[in-house]
């Protein structure tokens, strides 16, 4: 990837000033969705090698698409998406550039980008990257987010969590783009088979 304008960096700090993107990362309650999770999904950003004309918008999108988060609730990424409107507005950011950062913050909502869309792609794929983790680090990411939903009983826990990886088992492919599909589809679909195999042998403990 090329090296960002300055213009483009004192643009990125501050709409990560102005959406209070530190102080929300850093909440006690995020053991996964935290600054780790953002370094990582701009460094799958950046593997991924987007055109340049998405670069910028990209990296936005990165830093705001889990701005709110909240275990359970299923409106964290359109009100995370008003975080990035209300940041960008605020710092006087081109409106076009505006709505597709908020476009691609709901996006990762359903990971279902369409053929045509890039950079659409793109972020779902770097967001969903974890999953195809070396086991050990997958295995970190699990309990991470067991963590967050610390205060669901295990039993009800396993199930739903085993549903929500079974969608993307059952997806034709998890990844989008095609470096996504060559190099972490198949390990993602065995580190999901495995945790949905480990829950359902274990919902109590």
């Amino acid at each position: 990837m090329r090296e960002p304008t300055e213009r483009e960096t004192r643009l990125l700090d501050a709409a990560v000033v102005t959406g209070g993107l530190g102080p929300r990362y850093t909440q006690s309650h995020r053991a996964y969705h935290n600054l780790m999770h953002i370094e990582d999904v701009l460094l799958r950003v950046e593997e991924l090698e987007p055109p340049p004309e998405h670069e910028l918008t990209l990296a936005l999108a990165a830093w705001f698409h889990d701005a709110v988060y909240q275990p359970g609730k299923d409106d964290n990424e359109d009100r995370s998406a008003y975080v990035a409107y209300d940041a960008l507005e605020q710092i006087g950011a081109d409106p076009e550039l505006i709505a597709e950062v908020v476009r691609l913050v709901r996006l990762t909502s359903s990971h279902d980008p369409a053929a045509d869309d890039i950079a659409g792609q793109v972020l779902s794929d770097a967001d969903l990257a974890i999953l195809a983790a070396p086991r050990d680090r997958y295995e970190q990411y699990a309990h991470a987010i067991r963590q967050e939903y610390v205060q669901v009983p295990q039993a009800e826990y396993c199930v739903g969590r085993a549903k929500v990886l079974q969608t993307f088992l059952d997806r034709t492919s998890i990844f989008r783009t095609s470096y996504g599909r060559e190099h972490w589809e198949a390990p993602a679909r065995a580190n999901l088979a495995a945790e949905i195999a480990q829950l359902q042998a274990h919902p109590a403990t």
